[in-house]
């Protein structure tokens, strides 16, 4: 049985660019994070793509999702990416206005939520801290704390009613345990 370390874990086949990884944490084969914070304790598995987020402790994100996929330019003449990815047609050079907006609509993944097998999370969303994203979900619109959403796109899995109870009595108990001193670095 493997054993993680403090140091990152990031598989030889994983690509990282412009991240930072917190400790305990792991990255799994053929997976690529580009400008991405990975909180402490947390995992990606295989085959995943995340570009511009910020990932809470204690995050788990199971093998094939997409959180924040590129989205091409509707509102341009055509939808390929020539008219942004420019240089590569040695057309023009690259449009960074375009590439700036990609930056500021990151996704954030709040604290201890668990995203399933080959969930799409679209950019500018917030997942709140425990959460469930369930299995080949399309999460369009931010998620509220310890929410169960499934679906495309999604809806949430149980009344609300059902699981007020759980989420009420741990909501500030484990907040502060995610915040506590102990936690921080």
């Amino acid at each position: 049985m493997k054993r993680l370390h403090e140091k990152p874990s990031v598989h030889p086949r994983a690509v990282i660019r412009r991240c930072r990884l917190g400790a305990w944490t792991e990255v799994g084969p053929r997976s690529r994070l580009e400008d991405t914070v990975l909180g402490d304790y947390s995992y990606v598995m295989e085959d995943c793509q995340i570009d511009h987020a910020r990932i809470g402790k204690f995050c788990t994100i199971a093998a094939a999702c997409r959180i924040n996929p590129g989205n091409h330019p509707l509102w341009r003449a055509a939808l390929h990416h020539f008219t942004y990815r420019s240089s590569l047609y040695r057309m023009a050079p690259d449009d960074e206005d375009f590439f700036q907006w990609r930056r500021t609509h990151s996704v954030q993944l709040d604290h201890d939520v668990w995203v399933g097998h080959g969930a799409v999370i679209l950019p500018g969303v917030q997942i709140g801290t425990g959460s469930v994203v369930g299995a080949g979900a399309v999460v369009t619109r931010d998620v509220a704390l310890f929410t169960i959403v499934a679906g495309v796109p999604w809806k949430e899995a149980f009344p609300m009613a059902y699981i007020r109870t759980i989420r009420d009595a741990v909501k500030h108990k484990v907040l502060n345990w995610l915040e506590s001193d102990a936690l921080r670095r």
